[in-house]
């Protein structure tokens, strides 16, 4: 699995974001862990890049949304670029991955839906810190969500701390 990078070289966004769809590719495909690893730096590298210009994590966040990837009648070009450079072609990655998945990256949380009526679960959430203080980070999944019997993710999580 892709490590947790710290907030200075790496987003903890991007990276549950690429893990999550790096997940359905290991579980539903002949991926290669190679193949795998090649998918997620691209894909990582990819969304890095374009959200260099975007994202000042000194300063609070002001806009509506980081980036929305979804997978429905149309592939995003991000993931069939990340999967072109493993040779899956665009009829692989719609096998392999959800039908109608949307994912949000946005600052501070990650989150999906997979179906248009579906719940909407939450991969990845952090709290700004303090300047100089350490990140409060979560991760929560769908699963423990339906265990914990809620039909939509709470507004409080399990907190740890993560250096910055």
């Amino acid at each position: 699995m892709l490590p947790l990078c710290t907030r200075g070289n790496m987003k903890p966004e991007i990276v549950a974001a690429v893990s999550f769809l790096s997940r359905f590719l290991r579980i539903n495909g002949h991926v290669n862990d190679r193949q795998l690893q090649i998918f997620g730096q691209s894909l990582q590298e990819i969304l890095t890049e374009q959200y260099k210009h975007h994202w000042f994590p000194d300063q609070p966040f002001k806009g509506s949304g980081y980036r929305c990837i979804r997978i429905n009648h149309k592939m995003d070009p991000l993931v069939g670029e990340a999967g072109r450079r493993i040779g899956l072609s665009i009829q692989q990655l719609y096998c392999l991955l959800p039908s109608e998945l949307t994912l949000w990256v946005d600052p501070f949380e990650v989150s999906y839906r997979i179906g248009e009526d579906g719940s909407i679960c939450v991969l990845y959430e952090a709290q700004p810190a303090a300047p100089g203080g350490p990140l409060v980070d979560s991760h929560v999944s769908c699963k423990e969500e339906l265990l914990l019997g809620r039909s939509s993710p709470p507004k409080a999580y399990s907190m740890m701390a993560v250096s910055t």
